[in-house]
Formats: C-alpha cells, structure tokens, sequence
C-alpha cells in the first residue's frame, strides 16, 4: 500500500488550482485534470507531505488547509493507494512552471466538466457540498469504477 495526498486550492476568485496532467509519457493520469500531491516519503504526517508537495509542484506556501478525507483506491493494475485528500484557500508565494504538466486556475462552475476520474467526481462532489471528514473507497477494473462506498456504505455508480 502507498500513502498521498492530493489537494484543491482555491483562490479568492471562485477558482481552483488544477494540474493537467500532459508532460510525462506513462502517467497513469495523463491527460486527466487533478489536484496537486505526491507519495509520502518516510517519516512524513499527512500535512508534511501535503505543505512538501504543493510547494514542489506549484512554488506556492499554504498558509490555511484543510483535511477533508481518505480515499482508498483498489486496482486490478495498481497496489492499493490511501489518497489523504485537503483543500486549502491561504498560500502565499509565486505560482511555477510544474514537471508534471500544466497548472492552471479553473473557474469551479467548470471543475466538474473537465476530463477526470470516475471516482474523483465522487470526492468533487463531497467537498463542494463541504461534508464532514470522509473515507471513500473507489474500486476500479482497468479505467473503469466498478464500485464506490461512502463510510462503508456502497453508492449507486
């Protein structure tokens, strides 16, 4: 199992920090819009690796955040992966060029529409509604969601 964190932050203007993901060849998310994140490296709390990752990927400080839940992604691909998943609305800092593809604010009214996965679509939805902390357990055969539970109740995909 591997352990990372994946953030949304929104700005001031009704708009939140994607990253389309088209740089790299053999990414498992290319050519799909997500936040920002990374895998934990030993010894790392939740927050350190989200604080290391976004200033890594986006040259930004958050300044206010916010932990919002833990997805667990099951795949007949990949090893199972707890994805910690914040949202944070304080930074400061110079927004930079990123390795892994194009960083861009996008207006939240148009978040939903943009290429994503399946399952994503799902914890999009929990934070706009802005739920209580959750566990989310996403299923996937190939690209495909075959299952989702909230909480441990299963959801109609």
């Amino acid at each position: 199992m591997r352990n990372t964190t994946l953030c949304y932050i929104q700005n001031d203007r009704g708009q939140t920090l994607l990253l389309h993901r088209i740089k790299k060849e053999n990414d498992l998310n290319r050519d799909k819009w997500i936040g920002v994140g990374g895998a934990f490296e030993d010894k790392e709390s939740p927050e350190e690796c989200l604080l290391r990752e976004v200033a890594e990927e986006t040259g930004l400080t958050l300044t206010r955040y916010r932990y919002r839940g833990i997805v667990t992604f099951v795949s007949d691909r990949w090893e199972t992966e707890y994805m910690h998943l914040f949202t944070a609305d304080g930074f400061t800092g110079q927004l930079r060029e990123c390795d892994e593809g194009v960083l861009e604010w996008v207006d939240n009214a148009t978040v939903p529409t943009l290429p994503t996965w399946e399952g994503d679509r799902i914890f999009l939805r929990l934070i706009a509604q802005d739920a209580p902390f959750f566990s989310l357990k996403l299923e996937y055969t190939g690209d495909t969601l075959t299952a989702a539970a909230l909480d441990g109740t299963a959801l109609d995909i």
